[in-house]
């Protein structure tokens, strides 16, 4: 590029101001409802350039949420609001990995609100999200637990396209869990990486060399009672694995070299924990 093709950083936030009012503003809400032939949806919102659609699957009814606009950048704003009401049984996905692209300045942000009620069950379960260099994502999920309700919740971040070589040399990701059973919190968790992201990863005490990362979160009744199980089956992952169990809860964190590493230690997780396989759109894993 030549030395008039680059902008200065005046000319950028210039550019970011007059391309904030174009910014995308979407998402989905939807409710499950627990019937007598089993759950069905209740209800379904959609707005900016976010659908859903519901496949018959086999098992838990499911929901797989479509971005038309095929990535975010900086300054889009996307809400997603999941409501399993008592005695439903649901899983929702996306139907590809959601791109988060270089940002002119402001972060791309990401609310996901769960509500799981008495006797219910949900597994939210995203593919992954891919952060390219210079991107900013700021994302929330907060999840409401009933009691005796049961939640897997799947968080995936992959860090460029390792088949192009990518570096993430300077973006920001923060990523923050609120998650409360019976209206008090149980579980709050906060990622926060600035600047240099390939770098920082290379420090053993962080990434170990890892381009890819998750976080799987299995509340219920017996999720305690899951830990020994999941390390056994974590014991030889394509990763790095790591399980803890406590107060309700099992949560592994996992770290990978690519995104097909991950996901195949994502899917023998999701196995052991909820005993179905990922849904079909997240393709052979």
């Amino acid at each position: 590029m030549s030395v008039a093709g680059l902008q200065s950083d005046s000319e950028q936030n210039l550019t970011a101001a007059a391309l904030a009012g174009n910014r995308a503003r979407g998402g989905v809400s939807i409710a499950f409802q627990a019937t007598e032939r089993g759950t069905s949806l209740q209800d379904l919102h959609e707005w900016g350039g976010f659908r859903a659609k519901l496949p018959r699957v086999e098992g838990l009814s499911e929901a797989v949420l479509i971005n038309t606009g095929g990535g975010l950048l900086g300054g889009d704003c996307v809400s997603f609001n999941i409501d399993v009401q008592a005695g439903a049984a649901a899983q929702v996905c996306t139907q590809a990995a959601e791109r988060i692209y270089r940002s002119l300045g402001p972060a791309c942000e990401i609310d996901v609100k769960l509500d799981i009620a008495a006797a219910a069950r949900l597994h939210w379960l995203p593919q992954e999200t891919i952060l390219f260099d210079r991107a900013h994502l700021a994302r929330s999920i907060s999840a409401d637990i009933a009691r005796d309700g049961i939640a897997l919740i799947v968080e995936a971040i992959v860090f460029g396209r390792a088949a192009m070589d990518e570096r993430v040399s300077s973006a920001s990701l923060h990523d923050r869990w609120r998650i409360r059973r019976d209206g008090r919190l149980i579980y709050a968790d906060t990622i926060a990486i600035d600047g240099d992201i390939d770098a920082q990863l290379s420090s053993a005490a962080i990434g170990h060399g890892a381009k890819a990362m998750a976080t799987i979160l299995y509340v219920a009744p017996d999720a305690e009672e899951r830990r020994d199980g999941l390390r056994a089956t974590l014991e030889a992952p394509m990763g790095r694995a790591g399980v803890s169990a406590w107060n309700g809860m099992c949560v592994a964190r996992l770290l990978a070299p690519t995104a097909d590493a991950l996901k195949a230690d994502i899917a023998r997780t999701v196995r052991r924990l909820s005993g179905y396989p990922l849904p079909r759109v997240w393709g052979a894993v």
